[in-house]
């Protein structure tokens, strides 16, 4: 063989062998990077998992809360609602104290309760 022939082999071998090389490094890398995809999507996948999860608690509770907002609305209706005395049985004067009483008013009267007759 002449020396043309062997350099022209040594090349060929020295350029397959980096090919080869330079494939396998990119085969490498790729690997590399689909394990990292492949972990960023589980972890993706776990914590749409937790947010639904923690979704549906929420849901859960809100539509407890909405049915005590009616209760209380319905209560809070009720206690809007205060009686006044007025005269039925009673004399004018001992109305306006009961009036006095139920709004807190405390404070003595004027003068004496008159006494009615019976």
């Amino acid at each position: 063989m002449t020396f043309k022939v062997k350099l022209l082999i040594v090349v060929a071998v020295l350029g397959a062998v980096a090919l080869g090389g330079w494939t396998a490094r990119g085969w490498f890398e790729d690997s590399k990077d689909l394990a990292a995809v492949e972990a960023q999507r589980a972890l993706a996948a776990e914590i749409r998992e937790g947010q639904a999860a923690i979704s549906k608690q929420v849901e859960e509770r809100l539509s407890q809360l909405r049915a005590n907002e009616r209760i209380i609305d319905r209560g809070v209706i009720r206690e809007i609602q205060k009686p006044i005395y007025q005269r039925v049985c009673f004399e004018p004067e001992l109305v306006r104290l009961l009036n006095d009483a139920q709004r807190g008013d405390t404070s003595q009267p004027a003068g004496e309760v008159p006494q009615s007759s019976p």
